[in-house]
């Protein structure tokens, strides 16, 4: 049992330090990487241009779970787990697969709250106030290496129809985000982001009025530097459309509902064809970054300028219908191009994924059972060392048969074999050795003695007890017999309940050593990045 408890808390450590840290290390050190460092572009002239890049991580999608997330009481020990855990991953995968790859910006496309436009006061600053720790903001404000922007969600300030109604949604969000169109310039690329939830909505009304006269004063800027269009709602797409090896969910179909009041925007899944349409015409993108749909997908629209390339972010969040939650890496050129270059050599993108929490919990869970099958079951700590002792049983036999078939014979079968002569057709003897058919012998005592304890036992232990006491009848010695045999069951069940007893006694020591070595591991790790540094 003690070799069984060492193994089994080596393998809960290490299923512990992958789990809960090697496994968010992963994407930095091997499946990741800055799309311009493998771009043959680089080098141009001779000169080599791969640190000449400005360094985009692109994030969407984190919803922050409230109490409009899960139907379950609000400040009730399951939602706050529900939270505690959501929120440990989130922040997890931002200190550790994406800060490690030092960008120069770090980028949000939307809904960082779940249930933020209907929010009060003290729970969006709650929510606010957690946003900032699971994303660092106040080290990254601090660091004037890193820049942050953001532009708004529906998870953030709503649709048409309910910002134009609840204006002060709107301005609580730009009191901490900042401004919901805008542009800015990272090297030689220019950035839109536009408020994609007042698109559609009512042409009458300010709020949506406005969004349209930003992206016609960005229309009247004719120059040459690349354009990226910035929206969290994807733009429209035909139903089923392809989305790409990367998606792992069905497509979702366009969805749209208007208010029937005034035709204000109450849901919708993406923008709609004439307002895609419009938009690609007026900001002539080189591309288009969105979220919202929780899942990957890339897919081309035709402009009247080319076609255009639209990636669609999943979520960073595990909780929020993506089984491979995900970031982008994108890097922006920051040098001038030659005439004739594509939007490829002047912008590139490389999805990357985070780890599985739920594949993580799945083998938890069978780690678990596994252990207390193995330290409940009785035949199983034999069972386990007869497997190792036959294989290495099966790899001595290999070695001896390797020497054997080397001339190294260790043992003289000689002894137990006999030769014939064998002619055959051409007039040749061959030797044939066989096995020896000797016949094996049994002394008369060793028969007598095997016969009398298999068969005459019991009439020979009767026949011995009359003739050492002739007056006690044979019928007692029956009845004596039966009671035994009475007896016999009432004994064997003390001894198998004791049997149990002993043995949940030693799993329950070892599975409290295996807690006692893990469960502090399990805390250190889960504590490691949560706090503040």
């Amino acid at each position: 049992m003690w070799k069984i408890t060492v193994f089994l808390s080596i393998l809960w450590a290490l299923s512990l330090l992958y789990g809960e840290w090697f496994a968010f290390l992963m994407p930095s050190l091997w499946s990741c990487s800055w799309p311009h460092l493998h771009r043959q572009s680089s080098l141009m002239n001779g000169v080599d241009y791969s640190s000449n890049y400005v360094k985009v991580a692109v994030i969407t999608d984190p919803q922050l779970m409230d109490r409009t997330s899960l139907r379950l009481p609000p400040k009730s020990l399951a939602l706050e787990l529900a939270q505690f855990y959501t929120d440990v991953y989130m922040r997890r995968a931002f200190l550790s697969s994406i800060l490690p790859f030092n960008p120069d910006i770090v980028l949000f496309l939307g809904d960082y709250f779940d249930g933020g436009p209907i929010l009060s006061n003290e729970e969006w600053q709650e929510s606010w106030g957690r946003f900032r720790h699971i994303f660092d903001l106040n080290m990254l404000q601090q660091s004037a290496n890193v820049k942050v922007y953001y532009l708004d969600g529906n998870h953030d300030i709503g649709y048409a129809a309910f910002n134009s109604r609840m204006p002060e949604v709107t301005r609580r969000y730009e009191k901490e985000f900042g401004a919901r169109n805008y542009r800015f310039t990272l090297g030689r690329v220019n950035f839109i982001a536009v408020d994609a939830q007042t698109l559609d909505g009512n042409q009458q009304s300010n709020i949506t009025s406005a969004t349209w006269n930003f992206v016609r004063n960005v229309s009247k800027d004719v120059d040459s530097t690349p354009r990226v269009l910035l929206t969290h709602i994807p733009l429209y797409r035909p139903d089923s459309t392809s989305c790409g090896p990367h998606r792992s969910s069905p497509i979702i179909n366009q969805r749209i509902s208007r208010s029937a009041h005034d035709q204000d925007i109450l849901y919708q899944n993406y923008v709609t064809e004439k307002s895609t349409d419009e938009l690609l015409d007026l900001i002539r993108p080189v591309l288009v970054l969105s979220g919202h749909d929780h899942d990957q997908c890339t897919i081309t629209h035709m402009s009247k300028y080319g076609a255009v390339s639209e990636h669609t972010v999943g979520t960073v969040s595990w909780q929020q219908g993506n089984l491979y939650p995900s970031f982008m890496l994108l890097s922006a050129i920051n040098f001038t191009l030659p005439d004739g270059s594509s939007a490829e050599d002047t912008i590139s993108t490389h999805l990357c994924f985070l780890p599985v929490q739920l594949f993580i919990y799945i083998w938890y869970l069978s780690l678990f059972a596994m252990t207390l099958i193995i330290l409940l079951w009785p035949a199983n700590e034999v069972f386990i060392f007869r497997k190792f002792g036959e294989l290495t049983g099966y790899i001595r036999s290999l070695i001896n048969f390797s020497s054997f078939r080397n001339g190294m014979k260790e043992k003289n079968e000689d002894e137990n074999c006999e030769y014939e002569t064998i002619w055959d057709a051409e007039g040749n003897m061959h030797l044939i050795r066989k096995a020896s058919q000797a016949p094996k012998t049994y002394s008369d005592e060793r028969i007598l003695t095997e016969r009398g304890n298999a068969v005459m036992r019991s009439k020979a232990r009767k026949q011995i007890a009359q003739e050492l006491d002739p007056s006690t009848p044979s019928d007692v010695n029956i009845h004596v017999g039966i009671d035994n045999l009475v007896k016999l069951p009432t004994r064997t069940t003390k001894l198998t309940a004791k049997m149990v007893v002993w043995r949940l006694l030693r799993a329950f020591q070892a599975i409290t050593i295996i807690a006692a070595v893990n469960v502090p591991l399990y805390v250190l790790l889960l504590f490691k990045d949560w706090i503040d540094k």
